[in-house]
C-alpha cells in the first residue's frame, strides 16, 4: 500500500512551487500519496499549472509523460495560515492555530498520514511537533538530526543539531539510542558505530558534559567507539555522532559554509585553468559528480527523532529534488518503525 505523507506546501523560501514540483516527482518515483497542506485557493491553480509543465518534456530532467497517464495521488488539505521564516517561532505556534504545520502534524497524530515534512521555520516546526505529537516513552527531549556525507560514501548521522542547546548526560544517551536506530533501520547500517563528539579521543578530553556522558555510553550496549573529533564526522570513522544542540548546530552551519566555499572555489579554478573543449566537458562532469556528494538535496532533510510520529525538517532553500527526497525519508522512516525500536531500546535500559 502507498504511504501517506503530509507536505507543508508553504514552508520553503520560494513556496509553494518547490513543494508542488517535489510532490509530483515523489508521486512519480515513490510509492506514496502526498497531501499538500496550505490555502487551497492558492495551491490548486499552481498545482494545475505544474501538472501541465510536468506533461511536457524536460520536467525534473525527464521526458514528461503521456496525457493518458494515470492521475497522480496528490491531495489538498486546507490550512488558512502558514508560519514564515520571519515569524518568531514561539509566538507563531501559539497564535497561528490553523497553520499548515499544525494542520499537517495533526493528520499524523490522528493516524491519517504516516509522516510530515516541512522546509519551513525550523524552530516553529520543532515546537509544533513537540506540542502536537508529544515525545516517545523514555525520551526527555527530541533531537534534530543531520545526515552528512563522508569520504567512504556511507553517510554519518549527527545529533543533536539545534533542538536542545543545553543538554545533560542522560539526553546524550537517549540521542545515541535514537541515532543508532535511525542509522540501522533507515540507512541500513548493520552495526552502527556510535561516537561522542569531543576535542580529543582520550577519555580525559572534553568538557564536564562529555566526560560524564562517556561511561554511560560505554554501559549502553551499543557499538560505542568512544570520543571522536570533528574531522571524524566526514572521514567515515563513525556512523552516528552524538553531541549537544549548541555544538551540533555550530558544526552543521560551519560545514554548510565550508561546502559552499569549496564548491565555489573549485568551479572558479576549473574555469580559469581548463582551455580545451574536451577538457571543459570532462571538468564539468567531474564537478557535477563532486557537487552531488555535497548536495543537501540528496539527503532530504533532518528528521526530528524522539517525537511520537514522523517529522522531517528540510532546508529553507529546498528545491523540488530536496522536497522529493524529504518525502522519501519520511516514508522510509515510517515504514521502518524506528519509533517503536527507540521506545523498546530505551525501556530495556
Amino acid at each position: 500500500m502507498p504511504i501517506d505523507i503530509v507536505l507543508d506546501a508553504m514552508g520553503s523560501d520560494k513556496s509553494p512551487e518547490p513543494e508542488i514540483r517535489g510532490a509530483i516527482l515523489a508521486c512519480r518515483q515513490l510509492d506514496v500519496r502526498v497531501h499538500l497542506v496550505g490555502p487551497e485557493d492558492l495551491l490548486r491553480p499552481k498545482l494545475r499549472e505544474a501538472l501541465k509543465a510536468h506533461a511536457r518534456p524536460g520536467f525534473g530532467g525527464r521526458q514528461g509523460f503521456s496525457s493518458k497517464a494515470p492521475r497522480l495521488p496528490i491531495f489538498m488539505v486546507q490550512a488558512s495560515e502558514w508560519i514564515s521564516m520571519e515569524d518568531k517561532a514561539a509566538q507563531a505556534v501559539r497564535s497561528k492555530r490553523d497553520s499548515s504545520m499544525r494542520v499537517g502534524l495533526k493528520m499524523v497524530r490522528e493516524g491519517r498520514a504516516a509522516g510530515f515534512i516541512t522546509a519551513g521555520n525550523t524552530g516553529a516546526a520543532m515546537a509544533t511537533a513537540k506540542m502536537v505529537l508529544g515525545s516517545l516513552a523514555g525520551v526527555d527531549r527530541p533531537a534534530l538530526t543531520a545526515v552528512l556525507p563522508t569520504s567512504t560514501g556511507q553517510p554519518c548521522v549527527l545529533l543533536d543539531v539545534g533542538a536542545n542547546v543545553d543538554c545533560d548526560p542522560e539526553n546524550l544517551v537517549q540521542f545515541a539510542v535514537m541515532g543508532h536506530m535511525y542509522a540501522k533501520h533507515v540507512l541500513h547500517v548493520a552495526h552502527p558505530r556510535v561516537g561522542l563528539l569531543s576535542i580529543g579521543e582520550e577519555d580525559s578530553k572534553g568538557n564536564a558534559l562529555t566526560r560524564d556522558t562517556l561511561p554511560l555510553l560505554r554501559e549502553l550496549g551499543l557499538n560505542f567507539i568512544g570520543n571522536v573529533e570533528g574531522r571524524d564526522i566526514y572521514n567515515g570513522q563513525a556512523d552516528v555522532v552524538v553531541c549537544d544542540g549548541f555544538v551540533g548546530n555550530v558544526a552543521l552551519k560551519t560545514s554548510e559554509g565550508l561546502a559552499k566555499l569549496v564548491s565555489t572555489s573549485l568551479r572558479e579554478s576549473l574555469k580559469s585553468t581548463v582551455t580545451s573543449q574536451v577538457g571543459a566537458m570532462l571538468s564539468q562532469r567531474a564537478f557535477k559528480a563532486f557537487k552531488s556528494r555535497l548536495d543537501y538535496s540528496e539527503y532530504g532533510g533532518a528528521p526530528l527523532l524522539g517525537v511520537r510520529g514522523v517529522c522531517v525538517v528540510g532546508h529553507g532553500s529546498s528545491n523540488d529534488r530536496a522536497v522529493m527526497n524529504g518525502i522519501r525519508v519520511a516514508a522510509e522512516f515510517a515504514a521502518a518503525e524506528v519509533n517503536l525500536g527507540i521506545e523498546t531500546a530505551l525501556a530495556a535500559r
